[in-house]
Parts: C-alpha cells; structure tokens; sequence
C-alpha cells in the first residue's frame, strides 16, 4: 500500500472510533476528516472544501427550508388527531395506516423534523388508545426511514450517493429512481411491524403518569428553610453558596403569606424563607449546619401541589436541530430561557440527577422540568418552529393553526421540485432553489427563518464527509478494498457480491452516521462495479438503501436516537425488532436489487 492509501486508512479508522464513541459530533469529526487529508496532501484544500459547494449539499441544505416551510403551515399537526381514532379499532389497523401515512410524507419531506413533530402526538395517541408509548415511537422512527428510501430527495443519504457517485464518473440518481425497491422495502416493513414487530415493543412496560415518580425524583427534591445569619440571606439567588457550590435550583420560595414560584435569579433571599429546592437530599443533609439551613423531609411532586402554585411538569425532548444541543444544562440556562426549572436528565436508559448542569444534552434526551403553568403555550409554539429547541411531551393542548393559504403554496414548491426534477427540465438543486425563492417570496418563510431552518450539522457532515470519498479515490484506496471484495465473492457470482455490499454497508450504518456511510463505501460501490464490468447503478442502489437500512441501533441512524428516550426504550428493543428486519431487508435486496437494476 502506498503512504497515502495508509493515511486514508488510518483517517477511516479513527473516524469509524470517534463516530461509534460518540466522543466528537459527527459534524466535527467530518471536519477533521478534511482537515487531515488536506494537511497529509491525500486531498488538496480546493477538494477539502468543494464539498460546501457541491449540488448534494445544497440541495439537502433547500430541502431542509422546504420541509421547514410546509411545517409551519400546521398540516402535519392536522394528521395526528384523525389517526387517533383508528387505535380505538384495533392496534394493527392504527399502526399500518400511521407509518404507512408517515412513509409517505417522509418520502418528500426530511425525516428528522417529520419525527420532532409527530414524537408528542404519538405519545398522546398512545395515551388515548391505551397503550405503551414504545409501541408507536420505534413504529414513527422506521417509517420515516423506509418513506425516505423511496425518492432521491426523501433523505439525505440518497443525495450524498448520487452527488458522489457523479462526482466519481458514475450515473446519478434520478427523483423516482429508487421508488420501486422503496416501495417494497415500505410495504414489507409496515407489514412486519403489524404482523411481527409489535409484539416485541415494549408493552408491560410500567409506565404511570407521575413524572416525578417516573424519574426518580424521590430523593431529590426537599424545602430547607434559611437560618438567620446563613451565608446565602441577603444574597441574589444567582449569588448564593448554596446555589452555586450545591448546585441548587430554587422552585418556590414560601415567604411569610408570601410564595414566589419559580423565582428569578435575581430575588434576594432573606431569613426564615423557606425554599422548595431540586438537589442532593443526602448531600445537603451532610452540608445543613455549614450552609446554615434547617431541612425538612424530602417532597413529592404532586399534582395538586403543582396546580396550587399554578406550575406543571413538562417533558423536553431534544431534537436533532436543536439549539441546545451538545450544550450543557448550564450553558443552555432553561431558566432563563424558557422559564423552565430542570428536575432531572433522561438519557437512553439513565436517569440523571446529580451534578445536573454539567450534563451535556443529546439529541433524544428527555429533560424532566417544571414551568409555570400558563407558559407551556408558548413553549409549545416554541417547538413548532424549524430550528424547535424541543419537542414537549406533556400537556400537548393546542394544535397549530392550519393555514390552508400557506400550505398550497408551499405544496406547490415541493411538487414543482419534484416534477421539474422527474422530467429532467431542471436539475434537483436548482427546482430546490427555485423552490426555496418562492416561498421567500410568497412570504411563507422570511430570510432569518431561511437560515434557521437548515440543519447545519448535517451541512458540515456532508461536506466532510464528501473529502473523505475523494480521499479514498484520490489515493486508490477505494479500488484496493474493491479488489478485495470482488477476490472473496467473485467466485459465488455478482448477486453474492452485490448481497456482500449491501450487507457490510448496513452494518455499518448501524454503528455510524448513515450519511458517513454513504460517502465511505460509495467510492468503494463505483469500483466493484467497473471491476465486475458492471452497471454501476445496481451497486449505488444497494449502498442507498443499506445505509439508510438502521435499525438494531438507536445510534446508526439520528430518528432512532430522538425516539430512543422518549419510549423508554432499552438497546436491546432496538435490537429485539430490528435484527429480523434486518435480515429481511437484506434477503430482499439480495432478491430484488438485480431484478429492479440489471447487473
């Protein structure tokens, strides 16, 4: 191997590391992905570079503000009140209309949105036909992804395939190309989920309806009253020993006749005030006599104890675009904010409630928080925005206006794309623009929520992860792995090597961003295929849908991870449903790849 085969090599490597670890955000590992081969000379800084200007990574880019466009009409809101009703005749009936109706959406429109909106409407369907909220979020997260494999715009995966493989000489993708493998692979999974899957959701689950019981909140709520002469009387709440070295969060305040719920930072405390707070009971126990407070015996989040303070509880769900995340509680100040005191951190399977702010948020965490109560309408309008910093759970009353205006229009954008894309008049990337123009001129979305509705992560993502194809092309690393391939499954034939790719690609994407994938094995797809004197159409069609194909993980695929804690699911439900999919999905393939695209 020559010295930059071996650097690629080794950037691959520790690439493959840092996504798996999750030490890094994809975003930045892709970046220095780029910044390595360029520094190495694998890559020059113009190809570093040329991934931000490529036609894959702006089309994603204007989907993005279409998909944030029609969301802001409030058709999607629509959709889940007229689903409800079909769970009330019969569980199976419910589930395939619901991801079927999910599919189709998906197929257009980007599915990490589509999942945001529809995480609290799920879960109230679920609370009113009486069921496990897993039994429909892991339903929600697998029909976004099958939708999304059956056109060239339903996920980004599907573009960074076809731009690449232009890139490397070979055909792209057209709009409807993929339909007729999508099609099947939807209609098989929608029909494994009702027949097979459901029964491995999660059921007898114990669920409940205290939140404050559900995160274990037992031990860390108390009221402590101030002594006179403790060092926090006569300080501002932001200024006071114990809300900094115990890392307190003051929920009420009882003063006299007085009470000040959810207090700001800068109320002065006085003696004799007695505080209802969020932190260590033990801890605090330990520290009473230094800090000067008496401590009362530890409080229950009761309902009625909520609405006498004219407070709920709500839960957040981080979204993918979310602002807040990779910060950490106290960076993200929901205080401040949002008027949301935190409780407590669910992340995947761990409830977390000690050293609270320095927890970094994820995509799919659920933080348990107490606003007041008038104020969850506005955090609920908060969330209907493009860049929403989280979808609510709790108290989903209020449905987005539907605009009927706005929604033609947008409609229209969308449908234009698709149409001009279909027919060859214009390519994808400029019926986006054009479509993106329209709705700034139609007044549906301004400039500023333009900026805001692109995932920027996955911008960065993909233009770091393009300089990791031309990396491998450029320094021949993508034809020695594809020697290597054809040398072990030529002599089974080319349905073997095409089962072989397909497989290996989805088995990655479970351990990694699928758009990383994609950009990894492409290159490797092009050369198989010239090596087998090939179409190499038949090949980019397997690592399409293969790596889009996640679903024994809540880590390969980012729908997967925003459901994850909102089902209170475990790994292994992922795995539990998703390996015999799996399996299935790669027999399929194995089957139909060659009959739909000819080797």
């Amino acid at each position: 191997m020559s010295p930059s085969e071996w650097i690629v090599l080794a950037t691959v490597i520790g690439a493959l590391v840092l996504f798996i670890s999750e030490k890094l955000s994809i975003d930045l590992v892709a970046l220095l992905i780029a910044l390595v081969l360029t520094l190495t000379g694998v890559i020059t800084p113009q190809e570093a570079v040329a991934g931000f200007s490529d036609a894959a990574t702006l089309t994603v880019a204007f989907m993005f503000v279409l998909s944030a466009a029609l969301l802001r009409t409030g058709a999607l809101s629509t959709i889940g009140p007229r689903l409800g009703p079909l769970f009330k005749e019969g569980e199976a009936r419910g589930l395939a209309v619901f991801m079927l109706s999910i599919g189709a959406i998906s197929a257009f429109i980007n599915n990490t949105p589509i999942v945001a909106v529809f995480i609290p409407v799920a879960v109230q369907m679920a609370r009113s036909a009486r069921i496990h909220p897993g039994k429909l979020l892991i339903p929600l997260s697998f029909g976004t992804i099958l939708g999304g494999t059956c056109t060239l715009i339903g996920t980004s995966t599907n573009i960074v395939v076809s731009g690449l493989a232009q890139k490397l000489g070979a055909p792209s993708i057209s709009m409807f190309q993929m339909a007729p493998m999508g099609l099947v692979f939807l209609v098989a999974g929608v029909g494994y989920m009702v027949l097979v899957g459901r029964h491995l959701l999660p059921g007898d689950r114990p669920v409940g309806d205290d939140l404050g019981d559900q995160f274990g909140m037992g031990g860390y709520l108390t009221e402590v009253e101030l002594l006179s002469g403790g060092s926090s009387v006569g300080k501002r709440i932001m200024e006071s020993p114990l809300v900094r070295d115990l890392e307190m969060d003051i929920i009420a305040i009882q003063r006299g006749e007085q009470r000040f719920n959810l207090p700001s930072g800068d109320m002065v405390l006085e003696a004799g005030d007695l505080l209802k707070v969020r932190c260590d009971v033990a801890r605090i126990r330990a520290m009473k006599d230094r800090a000067q407070v008496s401590v009362r015996p530890s409080v229950r989040l009761a309902d009625d104890d909520l609405r006498a303070r004219g407070t709920t509880l709500v839960e957040l769900v981080i979204t993918a675009s979310s602002p807040l995340e990779g910060k950490t509680l106290r960076e993200a100040d929901l205080i401040r904010a949002y008027r949301a005191v935190p409780l407590a951190v669910r992340h995947r399977e761990e409830v977390v409630h000690d050293r609270l702010h320095d927890v970094v948020l994820r995509s799919g965490d659920v933080v348990l928080a107490e606003v007041r109560s008038h104020y969850v309408g506005t955090l609920q309008r908060l969330q209907r925005g493009p860049d929403a910093p989280f979808a609510i759970l709790a108290r989903q009353e209020g449905i987005a206006a539907f605009d009927r205006r706005r929604f033609a229009l947008v409609s229209a954008a969308v449908a234009s794309v698709v149409v001009l894309a279909s027919l060859n008049v214009l390519p994808v990337m400029v019926a986006a623009l054009a479509a993106v123009v329209f709705v700034v001129l139609t007044r549906c979305l301004s400039m500023k929520d333009v900026y805001e509705a692109i995932e920027w992560k996955i911008v960065f993502l993909m233009a770091g992860s393009f300089s990791l194809g031309v990396g491998m092309h450029a320094s021949g690393l993508d034809a020695r792995l594809a020697g290597a391939v054809v040398d072990l499954l030529r002599g089974l034939g080319p349905v073997a090597v095409l089962s072989g790719l397909y497989l290996f690609t989805s088995l990655l994407t479970e351990l990694m961003s699928n758009t990383a994938t994609a950009a990894l094995i492409t290159p490797i797809a092009v050369q198989v295929a010239e090596r087998m004197d090939s179409s190499p159409t038949p090949f980019l069609m397997a690592v399409a849908f293969a790596a889009s194909a996640s679903f024994m993980t809540p880590i390969g695929y980012q729908t997967n991870a925003m459901v994850y804690s909102a089902g209170r699911y475990r790994y292994t439900d992922f795995l539990k449903v998703g390996a015999p999919l799996h399996l299935l999905f790669w027999l399929l393939a194995t089957l139909l790849l060659p009959f739909f695209y000819p080797l």
